[in-house]
């Protein structure tokens, strides 16, 4: 690698059920990405089993890895890359640890630097990635089939916990209602596609600690609510009027919390990430909040791509790391409960 090359990042992604790779070219350019899915593998089991993740991760990561620095134009990688960024924490065991296998061993034989990184921050900077206007201080609500949390980003590496959930996070209870109603895995689009169908007005559910004065989260009443609905209503249910209703309240509840941390703060620069972003109520109603105020609220969302786990949002998160200072070597370890703030 000579002073006049650019700098490149390789991008490895294992902490679930997505296996993915990405080469990102210093500051924003993507010049690979790739994602493998397991989604036909766990939705006969109605979620992700763990053994079988972190087996599709073996045998996927390797091939992925070639694949991508082809696309990418990377044919010497020992020469053309700077650095290689993979998810360390938190996430399943098994699936994190082929990951940080994977990249040790790259790492070592290609003799190229490594950075472990943690997935929210990975999350986080999928913002970052896709707008480059977007600066510290803000706050980032982050929405998956794990987390859904808020964090204050002070500044980059910087995080303070506002609130997360204290059980279900939401992309889990989307899994949970759909599985109640019989819609497969994952349970996220197909309740976003019918719930555009319904009345949300047809069924009244409880919208999670509305009215109080903590940042925080939890679905499982909700979740509750709607099984005893299931049952009650019987064959007389309509199910697109349900996915209605269930989605109008859990996205109030992340609404309404995004507003309590905005008033606690002041701060008025709000970005969203994680999975359950890609969902349409969510992004419609996070618009509006930012179009009814006049400019005075900000609100950043990923492009669909970077919604869901993908590494180009972790190699931008170990080089933004790398660039302020940040080392690893070959000593660091899979983290499964690895928290981003501190």
């Amino acid at each position: 690698m000579t002073m006049d090359s650019p700098f490149l990042v390789l991008g490895i992604e294992s902490s679930c059920d997505d296996t993915a790779v990405a080469v990102l070219e210093e500051p924003r350019r993507i010049r690979a990405s790739l994602v493998m899915s397991q989604v036909e593998d766990h939705a006969p089991h109605g979620g992700v089993v763990p053994e079988l993740a972190s087996r599709r991760h073996q045998e996927a990561i390797m091939g992925l890895v070639r694949r991508c620095l082809w696309q990418a134009g990377v044919s010497n990688p020992m020469r053309q890359l700077s650095l290689i960024a993979v998810t360390a924490g938190p996430g399943l065991m098994g699936s994190l640890l082929v990951g940080v296998m994977a990249a040790k061993g790259l790492s070592q034989g290609w003799e190229v630097p490594i950075m472990g990184v943690n997935h929210m921050e990975g999350h986080l900077f999928a913002n970052v990635l896709a707008h480059p206007d977007l600066k510290p201080p803000f706050l980032c609500l982050i929405v998956s089939g794990g987390h859904t949390e808020v964090h204050l980003v002070r500044s980059f590496g910087d995080y303070r916990l506002l609130g997360a959930t204290r059980d279900d996070a939401v992309g889990e209870a989307y899994d949970k209602v759909a599985k109640m109603l019989g819609l497969g895995y994952p349970g996220g689009p197909v309740i976003d596609r019918l719930a555009r169908e319904g009345d949300p007005d047809r069924y009244q559910l409880p919208v999670p600690f509305k009215g109080s004065s903590q940042v925080e989260f939890s679905f499982s009443g909700l979740k509750t609510a709607v099984l005893w609905l299931v049952r009650r209503e019987g064959e007389a249910l309509s199910v697109p009027d349900l996915c209605a209703s269930f989605q109008r309240a859990a996205v109030e509840s992340l609404v309404s919390k995004v507003k309590l941390a905005m008033n606690q703060t002041g701060v008025r620069t709000v970005a969203v990430s994680g999975g359950v972003v890609a969902n349409r109520e969510l992004r419609r109603r996070l618009e509006d909040l930012a179009g009814s105020s006049g400019g005075r609220v900000r609100v950043y969302l990923p492009p669909l791509e970077l919604c869901t786990d993908n590494a180009a949002m972790v190699a931008a998160a170990g080089l933004w790391a790398y660039r302020r200072g940040v080392r690893d070597d070959l000593s660091f370890r899979a983290d499964p409960s690895w928290e981003l703030s501190r």
